[in-house]
């Protein structure tokens, strides 16, 4: 540093009418040593009395620490006291007093301690020192960076050889600050290639660092992120989740939107069902016209055609019904798949009830003292179809005040889809709804049963007895089904099931009379029907 001050003052090129002084003081590594000098240079004392300033010479303007930081950071405290600019040993020190052109390590002090002769030369300065290199300052005073890329290389006879593979230059264009010749480097035994810096292979995206126990941090094994988790760069320490309502691709590099899911007019399932749904409703409406056409015939009055009509119209209610859960979920569809499938059930199963009690009755009645006779009444079925239905009614009123369903995107039942469906809500709503309809269902099959072995002029017990059958077996293997599927595989379920129940209780009720009135009108006759025999006067005797 002394050999630099004096041949600064030298050349008076360099600082016009400026001469440089300087004081230097022997920290010898102690912090102790380097506040004694601190203070001694603020004072101009050997015996330094703070707060005092004895110096004759000029004003000291700036202060250069010692390349220890412990030694440097304590002086800065204590300059920091007197508002002295601190720099690093390295640094120039300029002294100005525009702060906007202040070197980059002093604008953060007062520029009031700085003077503004200096600034002008260190711009202006440029010129060759002894050894042939370019010295000048940029606009802000500092100086530019020159350094060259040294490699210690090992000689055969064990001596260190300083080569210089490179050199950087922060003033050379863009592009061109760096150079280094790694020919001409010789690594770690000799070797001319590069060292590896990992004893690992690069981890992929889709996958994340894992260390390895008992082994330094540049080892590790690449483990796939987790299902819902994505790393989309190389090397990645961490995976992170997808939203929500998204999902990692294949590679697990990006997050997708998640498909949604449900049973759809369009898909083939949702499209089989939906056709089998309104084929069997207009085939239950042509019997239903059939019944009407031929309302006047033995096979029609027989057991109440009105209950036989509302049976039909019940059945075609319980087909076109299905359709409500198919298609995208809405509000509307959600309030009514449930209720209207409980209501329309109980509907059926009433009638089957009502057509099986009149069958008992009749039968019955026909008894001598029998006072079953006044139940032949045609309210009675009415009445009981009535309050069959209005308890169901009742009790899917409850559930729609208290706890309505609606539809909801369930992103949790599957990892990679969003169901679309609708809550229920209230699943004890539901299964109360459909404990009733089992329970109408049980005691419509037990009553038929227990008229199967009448005699042939009432054999419709025997059919009402059998479509039970079908619909309560329907039923048993559906709950089953039903809760061990997801998404629209279990809406596709209960179809099914709504379909075929209904099916069963239309082709084993009315198939056969059916086939009567349009292939054998020779039967629909009442004599066929009571199945009296004609005997003529010889077969008396």
């Amino acid at each position: 540093m002394v050999f630099t001050i004096i041949e600064i003052n030298k050349h008076q090129a360099l600082l016009p009418n400026i001469t440089l002084g300087f004081q230097i003081f022997d920290s010898c590594l102690s912090v102790q040593r380097s506040l004694q000098g601190t203070a001694w240079l603020l004072t101009g004392r050997g015996k330094p009395i703070l707060n005092y300033r004895c110096q004759k010479e000029s004003v000291m303007t700036a202060v250069i620490g010692e390349s220890i930081s412990t030694s440097s950071l304590s002086m800065a405290r204590f300059l920091g006291l007197y508002r002295m600019p601190q720099v690093s040993y390295f640094a120039s020190i300029p002294l100005l007093s525009d702060k906007a052109q202040f070197p980059s390590f002093l604008r953060t002090f007062p520029s009031d301690y700085f003077q503004a002769q200096l600034l002008h030369y260190l711009r202006n300065v440029r010129f060759k020192n002894s050894l042939g290199d370019e010295m000048y300052f940029d606009v802000n005073g500092d100086p530019p960076a020159l350094y060259d890329v040294i490699n210690w290389q090992l000689k055969p006879d064990g001596t260190i050889y300083y080569m210089n593979v490179g050199n950087f230059d922060s003033g050379a264009p863009s592009g061109q600050k760096l150079f280094v010749n790694t020919s001409a480097i010789q690594w770690n035994k000799k070797r001319k290639e590069a060292p590896r810096s990992v004893c690992s292979e690069s981890c992929a995206a889709g996958y994340r660092k894992a260390l390895q126990k008992g082994h330094p941090v540049c080892c590790f094994d690449c483990i796939p992120c987790a299902a819902g988790h994505i790393s989309n760069k190389t090397d990645s320490s961490n995976c992170w989740s997808c939203p929500e309502d998204q999902w990692p691709n294949e590679m697990r590099t990006d997050c997708f939107m998640k498909k949604i899911e449900f049973l759809s007019y369009q898909e083939p399932l949702g499209l089989v069902l939906t056709a089998t749904g309104m084929l069997c409703a207009i085939v239950t409406i042509i019997v239903y016209r059939i019944f009407i056409k031929y309302k006047e015939t033995p096979i029609v009055k027989a057991n109440n055609r009105k209950v036989t009509y509302l049976l039909l119209g019940s059945l075609a209610l319980s087909f076109l019904c299905s359709l409500l859960f198919i298609g995208e979920p809405q509000v509307i569809t959600c309030l009514l798949q449930q209720t209207a499938f409980g209501i329309i059930f109980v509907l059926c199963l009433s009638c089957v009830l009502a057509k099986t009690i009149i069958v008992v009755i009749a039968f019955n009645s026909t008894k001598p003292s029998s006072n079953m006779r006044r139940w032949l009444d045609p309210r009675v079925p009415v009445v009981i179809v009535s309050v069959c239905t209005f308890v169901q009614v009742l009790v899917c009123a409850t559930w729609l005040l208290l706890c309505p369903p609606f539809p909801e995107k369930n992103m949790t039942l599957k990892t990679e889809t969003i169901i679309f469906q609708c809550n229920e809500c209230s699943d004890s709503a539901l299964w109360c709804m459909l404990g009733y309809m089992g329970l109408l269902a049980c005691a419509s099959f037990l009553m038929a049963f227990l008229a199967r072995n009448l005699p042939d002029s009432f054999n419709e017990a025997k059919w009402i007895t059998f479509s039970m059958l079908v619909f309560l077996s329907v039923w048993m293997s559906f709950i089953p089904g039903y809760l061990s599927t997801q998404g629209k595989y279990m809406v596709a379920v209960e179809v099914f099931g709504i379909i075929s129940s209904s099916a069963g209780l239309f082709i084993c009720i009315f198939l056969p009379k059916c086939y009567i009135i349009l292939l054998r009108p020779t039967q629909n006759t009442r004599n066929q029907l009571i199945g009296k025999r004609q005997y003529n006067k010889f077969e008396c005797v």
